[in-house]
């Protein structure tokens, strides 16, 4: 995802520049940006001061990491029920990681744990 130039920081005092009864297209002028893209930062970050918008950066890290988290669980899962749903003897073991790693692209350091 393409990084923006302007901070959150400089989004929020520009809307409330916005609010104070600056133009749009002098705020837009300044920043060098589209007015749809600043009608886009105003829906997004309106009424929003910077601790609130520090939070919702932690909040956004934090739901990134948990979806992160859940889909290694997810794949875990999924291989292991495949696993059990074969009745396996310690022979054939090795033949089943192998199975694991070509079918679910898992490496063998993951399948160990």
């Amino acid at each position: 995802m393409k990084r923006s130039k302007i901070s959150e920081s400089q989004i929020v005092a520009a809307i409330k520049e916005h609010e104070a009864g600056k133009s749009t297209a002098e705020i837009c002028r300044a920043l060098g940006v589209h007015q749809a893209t600043f009608y886009s930062w105003k829906k997004k970050y309106s009424g929003m001061d910077s601790q609130e918008l520090r939070r919702l950066k932690e909040l956004e890290e934090e739901n990134r990491k948990l979806k992160h988290m859940y889909a290694e669980l997810a794949l875990d899962n999924k291989v292991l029920k495949d696993i059990l749903s074969k009745k396996l003897k310690p022979c054939q073991r090795k033949d089943m990681a192998a199975y694991a790693m070509e079918t679910y692209q898992m490496s063998i350091s993951r399948l160990a744990r």
